[in-house]
Order: C-alpha cells, then structure tokens, then sequence
C-alpha cells in the first residue's frame, strides 16, 4: 500500500492532484491510500485512481486501520508533526521533506516561494517518480445542478482574503447587465456574506446558495458554469480543475504560489502586488486585495469568458482513471 498525508482543504487536495496520479502510474499494482478529511470523499472521487480514503481530522493522532504502507509519503507539509504522524503508519520508506526535528534526514529542501503544484511534483520526483504538473483537471461530477451560472465566492477563510460583499454586489449588477445568471456560493456560516452580495446586487433570494451545497453539488456548479469569480480559496481551484473561464482576487498570498496555471488565459488571477500593509482590523479585507476595483474585475471577466470561447480546449479533459491503474 501507498499511504499519503494531505489533511487539508479544497484547494491542497487539488493542488496535489498531479502528485496523486504520478504514485498511481508509479505503483500501478498496489493500493493507493490517502489520509484526507472525509468530507472530502466527493472530491477525491473526482480524481479518479485513489482506492481508498483514510478519514484523518488534521493532525490529530489516528489509531492506522491500515497494513505498514509500502510508502509513506507526505504530501501535508514539512513539520515534524505531520512525519512523525506518517512514520506511527510504521512505513517501510517515508517520502517527505527534509526534516531533522522529526529524524528525516533524506528528500528535498523546503522552498517558501515555491508553487503548491511544484513543490509536490518535485518531492515525487527527488525518488524518482515524474508528475506532470499541468495534470489539474477532475473527472466531471454527475450531480444534476443548473448549467451556465456565474459562480460568485465571495467567502474565505480569513476576513483578509475577502473581497468587500459590497463590491461583489456592484460586480453582480453589472453581470446581470451582460447577460449572467450570478449565484451566490459559501459555507452555512458565511451565509448573511453571501446575502448581503445578493441584496447589493439586487439577486432573488434563491440566487444564494450559500449553506445550501454539499461540496459534490458546490464542484457541479462549478464545473457546468459560465464563470467563476472568488477570492483565494478552493472554488477558484475547482475552476482550474474543470477548465471553468475564473477570475481569482488575491490579497495576502501572492499567485505565484497559489494561483491557477500562468500559461492558460481564460484563468485570470487579479493582484496589485506586495505591500507591507496589513488589514486595519479583524474583519477588513487585506489592503491589497481592497485595492482591486470592480471594474478590474469586470474587464477580466468580459476578457477570460471571450479567450475561453476561442480555445475550444478550455474544458480540460481528465486522463482515464482506469488507464493509470
């Protein structure tokens, strides 16, 4: 058995998708086990190739229910408490980063700057496992959802990383007036955000379906829509994923680590740049991400929506699953 650690989001799940698939054509015969959050099955089965999910709650320790792995390999981080939680599995190698504090001295160095994708694809490749870290796209979903939505995120984990609600308000009007269906996405408890876009925006109450998606209906939604706009976070992941025309808001973290694909125009990631600044207060937008206008938005959307319609390509398409096992 392969045993892999990412007991993260949305987004780290698919950002380590092209390392998942480079194990699954690297150890074709064995079992590919992931420890990730079981909330995340919908989407782990969307990638098709993982046998099983492992139900991990972050780093919490895990009484394995699993034969020593044949490889451990973390795909979570460096920190000696994500390998010491993989050598408990009692692996017969772990593949991980350097990390003395928790006696691993083989792989890699940790580099702060580099992509998410990147940085996974090199661990693999540091024992000789090649990934393609272009292989981003999900097996479509088969929930029936409406088609042709513009998907509006306006959610975050953090207050900083949130584009004002009112400017996604101002941008949903302006949607309207080009012909958009927006639809107002979240989490039950950022629900009253997704509202107060949809009241500034002048939205019927059930354009917010935010706390009203499970993750494999929030994934459909994405992947059979118009257009995505969202702040950094995994919708504007899935959007990658899917081939979805996107404009992703970044404020805090720069795209260069975190944003989609540089060479594939109909994602569009908006930031101003660095600055030292940080948000006046708990519940204020990182003054980076404020200085984003909604005309900045609206001209990306208008610019990725037209790009897409000439690269008949944009939807991607997902290797078959079956061809990698």
């Amino acid at each position: 058995m392969i045993l892999v650690l990412r007991a993260l989001g949305i987004g780290d799940l698919a950002t380590a998708v092209p390392a998942l698939r480079g194990l699954r054509r690297a150890f074709p015969d064995r079992v590919l086990a992931l420890a990730a959050p079981a909330w995340l099955t919908p989407l782990v089965e969307l990638i098709g190739g993982v046998d099983r999910l492992v139900p991990v709650a972050g780093l919490a320790p895990v009484g394995w229910r699993v034969p020593p792995p044949y490889r451990a390999v973390n795909l979570h981080g460096r920190g000696p408490e994500s390998h010491r939680l993989l050598l408990a599995s009692a692996p017969k190698r772990l593949w991980a980063f350097r990390c003395p504090a928790a006696g691993h001295l083989d792989g890699p160095q940790w580099m702060d700057t580099e992509h998410e994708v990147d940085r996974w694809c090199r661990l693999l490749q540091w024992y000789g496992v090649p990934s393609d870290p272009s292989d981003l796209a999900l097996q479509p979903p088969t929930v029936e959802v409406p088609a042709g939505v513009t998907v509006l995120h306006p959610g975050g984990k953090s207050p900083e990383r949130r584009w004002p609600a009112e400017r996604f308000g101002v941008l949903a009007r302006e949607l309207v007036a080009l012909g958009h269906r927006p639809v107002v996405t979240g989490t039950p408890a950022e629900r009253p955000l997704a509202e107060r876009v949809a009241a500034v925006g002048g939205l019927p109450p059930e354009a917010v379906l935010a706390g009203r998606t499970g993750l494999a209906e929030l994934a459909a939604l994405v992947a059979r829509a118009r257009l995505v706009v969202t702040g950094d976070t995994g919708v504007g992941h899935l959007a990658t994923a899917f081939g979805t025309p996107s404009v992703v808001l970044f404020g805090p973290t720069s795209p260069a680590q975190w944003g989609p694909p540089s060479d594939r125009a109909w994602h569009r990631a908006l930031w101003p740049g660095v600055t030292s600044a940080a948000a006046t207060s708990s519940d204020e937008a990182h003054p980076v991400l404020a200085a984003i206008g909604v005309a900045d938005v609206l001209a990306a959307a208008v610019e990725v929506e037209q790009t897409a319609l000439r690269q008949p390509d944009a939807r991607l398409a997902v290797p078959d699953a079956s061809a990698a096992q």
